[in-house]
């Protein structure tokens, strides 16, 4: 599996791309919030001759979903979301304009996402794991074969997701942790929402949030 990773918006959101020989993609939190950010991104699947096939959210935050309408309006994919954060993806653009962004409401999601479900894309896999604590629908990615995980706001390179932001919850977010990503092998590389990617390793010996669970 090749994976992209786009900077976009000024929130620098992750957005990531994942494929494999079949040509067959996925994006992941598709933050773009201009035209020009929506053209690399064209560019990048034509140039790459990518066929998209899902569109996943890890959480429903606006500034992971500004590029979500385009992505879907332009490709006609599939998109999906935990339930926990369907209510909140379909007030993107006026929680965006709350925080001084102009975006559009996506469509509404095709299906959920749910803990232990397997998503399936050309001869690739991603297991979903529900990680509640930045919101109540974070959800995080993982590829046990490829050795990878994106864990959305939950972790980052030597900090966690907010809190303090409608749905969060500290004691949620350490639970999620503890039980869904500390028992990951340690050279299990994480691709976060915002920032560098990082290890388990790494982050069990920097990081105070999950070193406690070493």
């Amino acid at each position: 599996m090749q994976i992209k990773i786009f900077y976009f918006n000024e929130l620098r959101v992750c957005t990531y791309v994942l494929w494999d020989d079949t040509r067959e993609c996925v994006i992941v939190d598709c933050g773009c919030g201009n035209e020009n950010e929506c053209s690399r991104l064209q560019k990048f699947i034509a140039d790459n001759n990518l066929k998209p096939v899902l569109l996943l959210n890890t959480h429903g935050h606006f500034d992971h979903a500004m590029g979500n309408a385009f992505l879907a309006n332009t490709y006609n994919i599939k998109s999906y979301i935990h339930a926990g954060d369907k209510e909140m993806l379909a007030q993107t653009a006026n929680i965006a304009m709350s925080f001084g962004y102009k975006t559009k409401n996506p469509p509404p999601p095709d299906g959920k996402l749910e803990d232990g479900q397997i998503l399936h894309f050309g001869q690739s896999q991603l297991q979903v794991l529900h990680t509640p604590g930045h919101s109540k629908g974070s959800v995080c990615f993982y590829s046990p074969e490829e050795h990878f995980i994106l864990t959305g706001d939950l972790l980052f390179q030597a900090c966690i997701g907010r809190t303090d932001l409608p749905g969060g919850d500290y004691d949620e977010i350490m639970e999620s942790l503890s039980k869904k990503i500390a028992p990951l092998p340690e050279n299990t590389v994480i691709y976060p929402g915002h920032g560098p990617a990082t290890t388990i390793r790494e982050e069990k010996l920097m990081n105070p949030y999950i070193a406690e669970f070493n």
